[in-house]
């Protein structure tokens, strides 16, 4: 599944979010979704207070946090 670029993530949905830390790009381990004004965590709905740089939506079952490639297309 293709990344996207953070700007164009839909509100109300379940997504996987990319985040570039010190430690290189890689993406959270949970689902988030996207609100006015920023994140939460899908779960627990607690404001997520993160940067992220793409998106793509949360497979179902899918529990990792893997390091990537993603490019500024």
């Amino acid at each position: 599944m293709e990344w996207n670029l953070i700007d164009t993530a839909p509100l109300d949905r379940d997504l996987e979010l990319a985040v570039i830390d010190s430690e290189g790009a890689h993406s959270l381990s949970f689902p988030c979704r996207r609100i006015e004004g920023g994140w939460i965590e899908v779960e627990t709905e607690k404001r997520l207070y993160i940067r992220p740089s793409h998106w793509r939506y949360w497979s179902t079952g899918k529990r990792r946090s893997s390091f990537l490639s993603v490019s500024a297309a």
